[in-house]
Order: C-alpha cells, then structure tokens, then sequence
C-alpha cells in the first residue's frame, strides 16, 4: 500500500518548488479574506452565530490540504449546504441554540462518516446518478429559496423558516408593509459594492469592502439603536474541541438530510474541481480519495464547532485565478482566519445583518442558470423535463424531497433508455460490403426473404421484451417471402441469463414458423456466453458468421438451393 496515495500532501510537499510561493501566497490570502465575510454569512444562513462560519474554515481547510487531490479546490461553508444545514435541523425543532448547535456538529460528523466510508468502499460512482439537467434544476430552486430566505434579513421582517416557496411567498406578501427602510437600503448598498466593486476592480475584495462599508455606517450613525440588526459580541480565540451527539435516535433523524448533504456536497466539490484541474493537466483527480478528504474535513468541522463544508464555485475560481498552486495556499487562507479569530473579530461587532444576506444573495444569485433550460428545450426535451421536474419539486417539496427526486428521475431515464435500445434494420450499400441502418441511408440493397438487424445495446431482463415486439413487428411487415433473419452482434456487450434463455425461445419459435436465424459479428465475451447455453450448438456453427456480407452470402446460396430442391421434382417430371 501506497501511504501517498492516501495523503496526497506527500506528494506535492517534496516537490515543492520555490516559484509557486508567489501564487499560493497571493491566493491564500485573496480567499482567507473572501472567506471572512461568507464563512460568517453561511453560518447565518445555517441558523448558527456567525462565528460558527469562521470556525469552519480553519481546520477544515488544512485537511483538505492534507487528504485533497485538487490542488487549487477551497473548501468551507456553501450556500446549498448551508440551506440543507438549517432545513433539516429546523424539522427536528430544536429546543435551545445550544441543541441546534450540536445537531450541526452531529450532522457534520454523520456526513463526515458517510463522505469518508464511500470513499473507503470506493463508491465515487454514486455521483453519477446525479445528472446534469438534475443537479442544475435543483440548484436553480434552491439558489431561489436560499436567496428568499436572506429576505427577512435584508428587509428586517418576519418570514418563517422554510424551504416551499409557496409559504415564503406568502408570508412576504403580508410582511411587505412592514419593511426596515435603514436595512433595506443598507442591504442595497452591500449588493451595489459586491456587484460593482468586481466589475470596477477584480482584484478587490468587495464583499469584505461591504463588511467594512456595513461596520461604519452602523457604527458612525449608531444606526443599531434605529432599529437595524447587527452581529454583536463576536468570541475571539481559536476554536475548542467539540463533540456532537452520539444518540441513535438523533442520527436516524438526521440521516436524511445527511446523505443530501453528502451527495449534493460531493457532486458540487468533485464538479467544480474537476473543471479547474481541465485546465492544469500537471495533477490527476480522485474521486474516490476526493470523497475521503471531504469526509475528514467534515469530521474536522464536527469536532471544532463547525458544521457541513465543501468545495465551492466561487471559492475556487478566486483560488485559481489568483494563482494557486498547490494545497499551500489553502493553508495560508487557514493561518489569515486563525489571525483573525485571535486578534480581529471584535472588528465585527457593529456589523449588520443585511450585508451579510448581501454576501449570501450575490453569491446565490450566479447559481441561477437560464441558459440551461432554454438549450435543453431545443435540443432534448427529454433532459429539459427532468430539469422542469426537479425544479419545480425543490421549489414546492423542499430541498431533499427535490434532490431525492431528482436521482429517481435520473434512474428512471437510466432504466428507460436501457430498456429501450436502439435497434436498426439494415441494407447492403450498393457495390460494397457495408451495411447501413435502412431509416438513416437511402438507396440500400434490401431482400425481401432476408431481415438484417442490427441490436445496440445487451440483451437482459430488463429489454427482452421491447427487442421482441420489435422484431415481431418487422417480422409481420415483411410478410410470407421472410425465409431468414439475420441477427448482427457487434453492438451487443452483454447477455444475461434472460436474455439467453429468450433468445433461445425466439429462435425456437421462428424456425418452428419456418424462419431460420443466423449470428454474426458476436465479440468474444458474449460468444462465451452463447456457448455456455448452448446456444451456438442450438443455431448451428454453419450459422454462425464473422460478418454480414459472409452470412448474406451464405443466406443467398442456401436460398437458392432451397428453390433448386423446391423445383426441382417438376423438372424431373417435364424430362
């Protein structure tokens, strides 16, 4: 076993080179001061004091740096997963501020578990089932609700905690009349300094010029005694060891919303990772070993009063831009946020929560994909009904009933599109040995005794029966001049037991009927399987073929005896 392969700081570490420190350095220090603001506007999102969002981006980060194979990824606290955080305690009705903290902790660490034992068990894989038009309806949803829920925030109104969009909408209607003027225009100025500061300068760090633009306003216009929300006591000192719960019945409770987390966490994290490393090509991405370093950072999360992290876009994109390296400036982010929590978190106290609903709407703002749908709809509306599905489900259902249904959906079109396979009626090209799907080429050399077909995909349970009724249709379009069939084997991967089995009644019954069947083009793997039920000794190995033109050949000369022997007494009879 490969101890590297396991701690991939092991790697990158003794290879270091003295030129990449400018780059790390400077990313470092461009996402720790990025972080501040978001780490403590997630953790508002979550439902937890923001200095919990601080927490999270200290030891987490160095983990990541540790176990990660991205060397550009930023991990911490996201929107989506802070969301699923807040939603998923809110439904246990957590008594005091004390219990919902430790139910963050609890499901951190379950995610941790979950996250660490896929990778173990090498379950990578599982993302897979997210599709694309899936995970992007489910991230238009919940950046909408996200961005709903920052509105009490923002307009200083009661709205309740939840993930339908329908009692949201509902409760801001009746609340409008009650809107805060100072922090809605106060929330107003944050969006205008995040979105525009960016444009104006890049390199800015604007969501940390609203913090600061927040904290004076409050503070030289003593706007917290007007009315407007602010922060407050913010605890200095590095985070101390916590421990969640170990109650069976509190993680039966939690679990739900604990393997949404770690799925949509992962699928997030291992996407955006793998389009950063697109451009690198000096390192290779683990999914597996990605799963792993999210679990650790997770269960770091759990036990230093954190809650759920992962890789996120916008985190990344800066990290990489600003010239990343390697996992080094990950751990610079880390050291700026352990300076900040031991020397500059009473800074903090005058800041209003309105700039930090602005932190979290631009931010969920971007995850709102329009494009999308509108080139889905021209190009696969069978993907862009999934889409439609899927968010719509979220928006109305909630979060995890939507991402729950979304893998189903995605199941679901697995287990059509395989129980559906293509399957083509060929014809020879005029002057050639080349055989074409007769739908797709005009002009092909067709009999009128011979049916050609040509099936892309395997044969198994789960499409025997759509194959049959295929063929049973062309059989009885060709009529009483069908003599043979002939069933070409290329595009076949795999046969089960059904399939052989069913095969092996079909030719029964068509030779029954007079229709023979011969086989060509068989790969090794599924000959082997022909051979093990017998079914090449059951066609016959003089109907057996390595290539159309061969069969068809044969078929033509075997066809043509036939009419010999059938005329051939009534020559006799003419001599």
């Amino acid at each position: 076993m490969n101890v590297k392969n396991y701690i991939p700081i092991l790697q990158w570490l003794p290879r270091y080179q003295k030129s990449y420190l400018k780059g790390d350095l400077s990313a470092g220090l461009t996402v720790g001061i990025m972080l501040i603001p978001q780490g403590m506007a997630y953790a508002m999102l979550a439902g937890l004091e923001p200095i919990h969002g601080l927490y999270a981006v200290t030891i987490p980060l160095i983990l990541y740096a540790i176990f990660g194979t991205s060397r550009q990824l930023a991990v911490g606290p996201v929107a989506m997963v802070s969301l699923l955080t807040a939603a998923g305690i809110a439904s246990l009705s957590p008594e005091s501020p004390e219990q919902y903290l430790v139910y963050a902790l609890t499901l951190a660490l379950l995610v941790g578990i979950i996250q660490f034992g896929m990778g173990a068990l090498r379950l990578g894989f599982v993302v897979n089932f997210l599709s694309h038009p899936v995970i992007n309806g489910f991230t238009s949803a919940a950046a909408i609700i996200i961005g709903l829920s920052q509105v009490k925030h923002l307009f200083r109104i009661d709205l309740p905690n939840s993930e339908h969009i329908q009692e949201m909408a509902v409760a801001l209607y009746y609340n409008l009349g009650n809107l805060h003027w100072i922090t809605v225009g106060i929330g107003i100025v944050g969006i205008l300094i995040i979105v525009y500061g960016k444009k104006i300068y890049p390199a800015i760090p604007s969501s940390l010029v609203a913090v600061a633009v927040g904290i004076l306003l409050v503070w030289g216009f003593d706007l917290a005694n007007q009315g407007v929300k602010i922060v407050g006591d913010v605890p200095s000192g590095l985070p101390t060891l916590s421990m969640p719960s170990f109650d069976l019945q509190g993680w039966k409770l939690l679990l739900p919303i604990a393997l949404t987390i770690s799925l949509v966490g992962f699928a997030e994290s291992f996407a955006v990772a793998k389009t950063i490393q697109a451009k690198h090509r000096d390192y290779t991405l683990d999914a597996n070993q990605e799963l792993i370093a999210l679990g650790a950072v997770n269960l770091g999360a759990a036990f230093f009063k954190g809650f759920p992290v992962t890789g996120g876009f916008s985190r990344t994109a800066v990290n990489n831009e600003a010239g990343a390296k390697t996992g080094l400036a990950s751990i610079i982010s880390a050291l700026l946020i352990v300076l900040t929590l031991l020397f500059f978190t009473g800074w903090f106290y005058y800041l209003p929560s309105a700039i930090l609903a602005a932190v979290v709407l631009v931010a969920v703002s971007g995850l709102i994909d329009f494009k999308e749908p509108l080139l889905l709809w021209k190009k696969d509306k069978a993907d862009f009904s999934m889409l439609v599905a899927t968010f719509l489900i979220t928006l109305t259902l909630g979060i995890e009933t939507g991402i729950i249904s979304g893998m189903v959906l995605s199941l679901l079109m697995v287990i059509y599109s395989a129980s559906s396979p293509h399957i083509a009626q060929l014809g020879r090209v005029p002057g050639t040995d080349v055989f074409r799907n007769v739908r797709r080429f005009g002009n092909l050399e067709e009999k009128q005794d011979v049916l050609m077909v040509r099936i892309d995909g395997p044969i198994y349970f789960a499409n025997v029966k759509y194959i049959k009724d295929t063929l049973d249709r062309w059989i009885k379009r060709k009529g009483a001049p069908l003599r043979m069939l002939v069933f070409n084997f290329e595009s076949i991967p795999s046969i089960d037991s059904t399939g052989a089995h069913e095969l092996h009644e079909w030719i029964k019954m068509w030779r029954e009927a007079g229709l023979d069947v011969c086989i060509t083009a068989a790969k090794g793997p599924v000959r082997d399987v022909l051979s093990r039920w017998n079914l090449i000794a059951y066609v016959g190995d003089d109907h057996i073929f390595l290539d159309d033109q061969s069969a068809l050949a044969y078929v033509e000369n075997r066809l043509a005896q036939d009419i010999q022997e059938r005329y051939k007494p009534y020559a006799t009879q003419s001599n």
